[in-house]
């Protein structure tokens, strides 16, 4: 039986190397001290703009809330997902129950790695796959405006989630997987500014992809059917194709502009369902910001639905 002995043996011991493998590639990655250095001093007044084109009141507002309320960071919504239910936080400027005592170095690291100031992984929950796109620069601004909001006090519900999906440090390999800064279209020499800008925009701080476009297994955004549209995270809707092949085809790019600002569609339907929150988020950008998202979004590969077809009522 000496062969058992040696057969277990190595069992253990390449189970022991692979745990510490993945226990080291699971770290958490912070920002280096050159990234850190290209921060730079933010400017409160463009740092409202990516806080709109971002949506964070869509997720971090008090549900249902209207006007100067839904700039009252207080966390809460329940976003009931295939992996458990995620509860954004509170983001106020609160000391104790908000991000009040984060420095811009700690609002960095969450915005482009994801990674919390105690050093512990977010969920993708918190859509720091596309921020990473972000330039540090705007991430600075975004972090003056967060600076002149209200603290709330007051800590949201936690997560609601079950084995595996709790051990937060697994993320780490996700990450490995799907955090990359690289924008996911990569578009020609000479493609005009408006389009890169709509780009950096949609792909970025707006984070459209998150949830126009599937995902496999993993969660992860399937880059090859960007913006494709998906089965819809909560509930049994899909959410819309948005490439030249989906429903906006014969859109014009005055056609989306115009949704963007007013949210009626061309045939004076309305904006409905979570589009709603991002709409309204949408109207307070410029109109040349409203025009880059156009723009770039004529510019996407075209594909065929990312879900399955609907099957008609009956």
């Amino acid at each position: 039986m000496a062969w058992l002995k040696k057969l277990v043996g190595a069992v253990i011991v390449l189970g022991g190397a692979g745990a510490i493998a993945g226990w080291a590639l699971s770290a958490p990655a912070r920002l280096d001290a050159v990234a850190t250095a290209q921060l730079g001093r933010g400017d409160a007044a463009r740092g409202k703009r990516i806080f709109n084109a971002g949506g964070c009141t869509s997720c971090h507002a008090r549900p249902g809330s209207k006007g100067d309320a839904r700039l009252e960071l207080a966390g809460g919504l329940e976003l009931k997902t295939p992996f458990g239910t995620f509860v954004p936080p509170n983001i106020s400027q609160d000391q104790k129950d908000g991000i009040g005592a984060w420095n811009e170095a700690d609002f960095a690291n969450a915005m482009l790695k994801g990674v919390s100031p105690s050093g512990e992984h977010f969920y993708p929950a918190f859509p720091y796959a596309s921020y990473a796109r972000m330039k540090p620069a705007d991430v600075a601004d975004l972090y003056a405006y967060m600076k002149t909001l209200p603290a709330v006090a007051g800590k949201a519900p936690g997560h609601k989630l079950s084995f595996p999906f709790n051990i937060r440090r697994g993320i780490g390999l996700w990450k490995r997987l799907y955090l990359s800064p690289e924008p996911v279209i990569a578009l020609p020499d000479g493609t005009p500014d408006k389009v890169l800008a709509g780009r950096y925009l949609v792909e970025g701080p707006g984070h459209c992809g998150e949830c126009h476009s599937p995902r496999d297994f993993a969660g992860g955004v399937k880059k090859a059917e960007w913006l494709a549209g998906a089965v819809a995270a909560e509930g049994k809707g899909v959410v819309p194709n948005i490439t030249p092949e989906g429903g906006t085809k014969d859109w014009s790019e005055s056609d989306i502009a115009n949704y963007l600002e007013t949210g009626f569609t061309p045939d004076f339907d309305s904006v409905g369902g979570a589009m709603v929150e991002v709409q309204r988020n949408m109207a307070q950008l410029t109109a040349d910001d409203r025009a880059a998202i156009a723009a770039y979004l004529k510019a996407v590969p075209p594909h065929p639905n990312g879900y399955p077809a609907r099957k008609p009522a009956t």
